[in-house]
């Protein structure tokens, strides 16, 4: 079986520091449920092996499980809009 992912974009309530540095703190599913985040364990630039992503990758812990938490950067052409956040979801398919 291969595995691949679906990008779920979700709503992020951020934190910036003093520095500019961008916190997530939670994230909100579509269906309304809050997930705190506990801790952000790493940081740093996304990529994609077809260069699709111009962004950032955050592993953070939510209920002692890590996961990795996108943010897409937009392009930019669209000033009022600096990006949005996603989460990989599994997807399986049968070869």
């Amino acid at each position: 079986m291969k595995r691949t992912y679906d990008r779920v974009y979700v709503k992020v309530n951020t934190d910036f520091d003093s520095t500019g540095y961008m916190q997530p703190r939670s994230i909100i599913w579509s269906d309304g449920r809050i997930f705190r985040i506990d801790e952000i364990k790493d940081f740093r630039p996304a990529c994609s092996l077809d260069k699709s992503l111009s962004g950032d990758c955050y592993t953070i812990v939510i209920h002692g499980v890590e996961k990795f938490l996108f943010f897409e950067k937009t392009n930019e052409y669209f000033a009022s809009r600096v990006g949005r956040w996603f989460v990989e979801c599994p997807i399986t398919e049968q070869e």
